[in-house]
């Protein structure tokens, strides 16, 4: 007796692709939710604003250049490139942080295009691009390779990309250390965001297809708290993934109690400030031009 079995092949292959795609779904609606907890727009612009022209500027971004802003959030990098006199795109899987973001560039009197979009599923052409940005952005989106990927796609033929992303040794990147004990475990295949931050890994990802690769370690200072104390009230009220693991924690006083001693610690192992608490905050800033 003979079976056919490549129909059954064909439907279990259906169903597989069906179920990744049901399980991205799930995941990006997690993150998605998980980047609208809090005030993130507030925590940039009370914390890392700066960082959107350091971005501009190592990019040459200039009149008339075609640029996309990844993962763009409230726009510190999209703002700062509009205001340069660029074409932009800003584009991120949050709406309501780009929401924010559109009210901020119509305050300041520049236009851009604001898009929702995942940045391992861009919906622009091949070499749509002549700058593609990202500020600690594209670094949380769970396949790095997946995203990398997208981000040469979209760029053109001797464009330029350029990516600050913060390092594991900083502290944001320690910060995710001392909370994942809190944290629920992830999902199967994402990678930690600050490997974004090792030049190793980068340079891993894009490979051949960008040259003239530059790598440099840098900070930005934040003095905007009078205690580590005050920086943990702030980020369990403001930061989403923050919000996210002492959601995760519960109603368990002593963890929370934890986590809360943990993460001052933390702040006081990064404080250099003689009364008020003063950190720099380490990123890594990689600008490379596509092949």
């Amino acid at each position: 007796m003979s079976t056919d079995t490549s129909t059954e092949q064909v439907g279990n292959g259906d169903q597989e692709r069906a179920d990744a795609a049901a399980s991205d779904a799930a995941l990006k609606a997690k993150h998605r939710g998980m980047w609208a907890l809090g005030d993130y727009p507030r925590l940039a612009s009370d914390l890392i604003w700066s960082l959107g022209p350091v971005l501009v500027d190592a990019c040459r971004v200039g009149p008339g250049m075609r640029v996309l802003d990844v993962a763009a959030g409230s726009g510190n990098v999209a703002i700062p490139a509009a205001e340069s006199g660029a074409s932009v795109v800003a584009s991120d899987l949050t709406p309501e942080l780009l929401q924010v973001g559109e009210r901020m560039a119509d305050e300041r009197g520049v236009e851009i295009d604001w898009q929702q979009a995942d940045a391992e599923a861009l919906p622009y052409d091949d070499g749509a691009f002549d700058v593609v940005l990202s500020c600690v952005g594209v670094m949380f989106a769970p396949h790095h390779q997946v995203s990398a990927d997208e981000l040469v796609r979209v760029c053109a033929p001797q464009g330029s990309i350029g990516l600050i992303s913060w390092t594991p040794e900083g502290f944001i990147g320690q910060l995710f250390a001392t909370m994942k004990p809190f944290a629920p475990p992830p999902p199967p295949g994402a990678q930690p965001p600050p490997l974004w931050g090792d030049e190793g890994h980068v340079k891993e990802l894009f490979g051949d297809r960008v040259r003239s690769l530059t790598a440099t370690r840098q900070t930005v200072t934040v003095d905007a708290f009078a205690e580590p104390a005050a920086f943990v009230d702030y980020f369990k009220t403001r930061y989403g993934p923050t919000i996210a693991v002492y959601r995760n924690v519960g109603d368990d006083a002593a963890r929370i109690r934890q986590l809360d001693d943990a993460i001052e610690a933390l702040v006081r192992r990064f404080d250099r400030g003689d009364g008020a608490t003063v950190m720099d905050w380490e990123y890594l800033l990689v600008t490379a031009d596509v092949t």
